[in-house]
């Protein structure tokens, strides 16, 4: 039914009405660029050699927007852009703070390393079964899980996340990679069960999706709101994602199972993005329920970081080793978020970047190893990899001394700051397993390096006289193999050696998540200030309508 032409609709009152900026396309342009990337990929299906050099296009433009997003959040803020132009928090926000925008700058970077290293690891069989397609998908839900500002739609990209790791975990159909699918797929689909209910029981509790309408609804629930259930389920199915004790062994059954350029994909974004959301949850929009977790936390950290060393000092795998590794990690980042404090906060966001980097490029240079070594990985069968390549070694035992948070490399300053924080707070048994499992780090990384690079051969031979000695890289498969490992490792470096803008990024983020007034005033700034002028332009049109009127009865009189 046509309604009548003379009434007319305000549509101020329901929709944004000023058009977008540039800017507000910069939040969801890695979104974009992934997505359509991916359907290209799929549509020239038959044309799998073009896969390597659209999915490496098509990163590099994510990593450039990915920046400039980056830029722009440190220069003015929050930034949110709600899609459909209906107001927040009835439209869907996609909201990025200090963190958000770090953490997706720093995956699309790595990602593009990945990329670049992937057509030395992936054959024609694995492009042919769509590696690139499922790693852009894969990166659509990683930059959609650090950009959206919705809670449900952070379970979405969860779930994109999980549908496209299955594709690249199975891709093979080894049996090996069909076992650790096996198992990876249980805990996960298990924690996005848990993701699920506590997100069901949030909104029936506070009435809306919006994370920065939660966050301030929440601070005023009656006391006899459940929502130290609801942060409990939260923290329960998030430290499943980041493979934390007591539900962390899926992760080194399962990450040794695929081709080694996938483990690297997982092992430095996928656990990442877990920690990521038990930030945003229990930091920015649960605090008093992270306040009720804190002492469980602080022992759950604790524990994964003594359970990830030791587990490392007991593998023969280096494949197994790096796992382990992965979940030491993991403990390091919970413990800034068990303490609290915007120093403790600032540790965990740097050891997530520090950590992406470093765990990533780690697992690139082990797949050289492997390869140079004819597809062996255990400690017992490597040796000589000095003698191979000089620079592999030493770009190794670079990224062993950052992974043992030894200076001056990356890993050192994410621990000096969580170790002030947690003597700050009189944690001094959780100083001491950070401290610990840094000397722990270092014997088992070392032992890898010493068996892999210094030991002249494989154990039973003297000095490597009597092995097959590892084949060395030539020509483009030696430039495909090195730039993106030397590219990482020089970030690396310079987090080290000038980790000044990276304090004051992680710092940003960590006011942001504390104090988070400028994201719920960049989610919903435009709405105040419409409705303001909204207010203004009927106030006017009252007033003039009351003098006109006016005016008439003096005319009438």
């Amino acid at each position: 039914m046509a309604g009548s032409p003379s009434h007319s609709v305000d549509l101020s009152q329901a929709m944004i009405m000023a058009p977008s900026t540039p800017s507000d396309w910069l939040i969801i342009s890695p979104i974009i660029i992934t997505i359509l990337a991916g359907s290209l990929m799929v549509m020239l299906r038959a044309r799998p050699a073009s896969h390597a050099y659209i999915a490496t296009i098509s990163m590099a433009l994510v990593v450039a927007c990915e920046l400039l997003l980056l830029q722009n959040v440190l220069q003015n803020g929050p930034q949110s852009m709600t899609m459909g132009r209906w107001m927040p928090p009835f439209g869907i926000s996609f909201t990025v703070d200090a963190m958000g925008a770090l953490l997706a700058a720093i995956s699309g970077i790595v990602a593009l390393a990945v990329c670049i290293y992937s057509s030395l690891d992936i054959n024609q069989t694995g492009r042919r079964l769509g590696f690139y397609p499922f790693l852009m998908l894969l990166m659509t839900g990683v930059s959609g899980s650090f950009l959206t500002g919705d809670i449900f739609n952070l379970y979405v990209w969860f779930e994109v996340m999980l549908i496209s790791s299955f594709g690249l975990i199975i891709l093979g159909g080894e049996k090996a990679q069909i076992d650790g699918a096996l198992k990876y797929a249980i805990l996960n689909l298990m924690a996005t069960t848990l993701f699920l209910v506590a997100t069901g029981l949030l909104y029936g509790v506070v009435g809306t999706l919006n994370m920065a309408d939660i966050a301030l609804k929440v601070r005023l629930l009656p006391p006899e709101a459940p929502m130290a259930t609801i942060g409990a389920l939260y923290f329960v199915a998030f430290a499943m994602k980041a493979a934390a004790f007591p539900v962390n062994f899926w992760l080194p059954a399962s990450y040794h199972t695929p081709r080694i350029v996938v483990s690297a994909v997982f092992a430095g974004l996928l656990t990442k993005v877990g920690v990521y959301a038990l930030i945003r949850t229990l930091v920015m929009i649960l605090p008093e329920s992270r306040d009720q977790l804190s002492d469980i936390m602080v022992v759950v950290a604790g524990a994964t970081m003594l359970v990830g060393t030791l587990g490392a000092l007991a593998q023969n795998d280096v494949r197994r080793i790096l796992g382990y590794l992965v979940i030491a990690g993991i403990g390091s980042m919970l413990a800034g978020v068990a303490i609290g404090t915007g120093p403790a906060i600032m540790g965990s966001i740097l050891y997530a970047v520090h950590s992406i980097l470093v765990m990533t490029a780690l697992y690139l240079a082990l797949g050289v190893l492997i390869r140079m070594s004819g597809g062996k990985y255990k400690l017992s069968e490597l040796g000589g990899g000095y003698k191979a390549s000089s620079l592999l070694s030493l770009l190794f035992l670079i990224l062993v001394f950052a992974v043992s948070g030894l200076p001056p490399f990356s890993g050192f300053w994410p621990k000096f700051v969580l170790v002030e924080a947690a003597l700050g707070e009189g944690h001094t048994w959780l100083t001491v397993i950070i401290l610990v499992s840094g000397l722990l780090t270092s014997i088992a990384m070392g032992r890898v390096w010493a068996h892999s690079f210094w030991r002249g051969g494989p154990i039973g031979t003297e000095d490597g006289r009597d092995a097959a000695p590892l084949t060395g890289l030539v020509g483009t498969v030696r430039a495909r193999a090195f730039i993106p490992i030397s590219a990482l490792t020089v970030f690396v470096v310079l987090m080290g050696v000038m980790p000044t803008p990276f304090f004051g990024m992680a710092q940003q983020g960590s006011y942001s998540l504390l104090s988070p007034q400028a994201y719920t005033k960049a989610v919903f700034g435009e709405v105040i200030r419409q409705k303001q002028e909204h207010h203004k332009k009927r106030t006017e049109e009252s007033e003039g309508k009351t003098m006109s009127d006016k005016k008439e009865e003096g005319n009438h009189q």
